[in-house]
């Protein structure tokens, strides 16, 4: 297995968004923090020889990460158009040779129904923009109904929350364990040109 480190330097070539909508909190997952996911994914056994769903997958980060750790296809489950006309693109910059299906669709309400063992990664929206609180709640809910295992990317304090959640859906949180997220300024409301933010990311189980 190729060492974090290593995934960390493929996927540096991935581009962000050339057009992000605040709206959809397009932030592209630093190559770090998703380096770090699919290097935890792939100890745990989540993502050799299995199918992977990238849920609002944007340009493909995670999506792209997981497809060099050899699963059996990933599928990037995307509502921008454009992001995943870029993710296409870091495809082919990556050099990935896993089959990559890229899927225009909401991740709320995913167009999906895989029946071999699935594993999510995500990096949903924090619910940070108005109108978008408890957007990452939706996406919980489309990993529990696609996948026996997920990760996700929530912001810090977030613990009790998905804990709670994946009790009352049947899951059960099994790993936890915090991640910075570098975020470079790209909307004109952002005061700093880079940002830290604290997250943590959890493996949950669905039965």
């Amino acid at each position: 297995m190729a060492t974090k480190r290593a995934l960390e330097g493929q996927l540096a070539v991935v581009a962000g968004f050339e057009n992000p909508r605040a709206a959809l909190e397009q932030y592209p997952t630093p190559p770090e923090l998703a380096a770090h996911v699919v290097h935890v994914a792939d100890l745990q056994g989540d993502v050799e020889g299995r199918t992977v769903v990238d849920l609002g997958a944007g340009t493909g980060m995670l999506a792209l990460g997981a497809a060099l750790r050899g699963p059996a296809r990933v599928v990037g489950l995307e509502l921008d158009p454009a992001a995943l006309a870029t993710a296409r693109e870091n495809q082919r910059r990556v050099g990935t040779t896993t089959p990559i299906h890229w899927v225009v669709g909401d991740a709320a309400r995913a167009p999906l129904c895989p029946t071999e063992p699935t594993t999510v990664v995500m990096n949903p929206p924090f619910g940070a923009q108005k109108g978008r609180e408890g957007a990452d709640r939706a996406f919980l809910a489309a990993a529990a109904s696609l996948a026996d295992v997920s990760y996700s990317v929530h912001n810090a304090g977030s613990r009790d929350f998905v804990e709670a959640f994946a009790a009352d859906n049947g899951g059960e949180v099994t790993h936890a364990f915090r991640a910075a997220f570098a975020l470079d300024r790209q909307f004109d409301f952002h005061e700093a040109d880079r940002k830290e933010i604290e997250t943590e990311v959890f493996r949950i189980e669905w039965n």
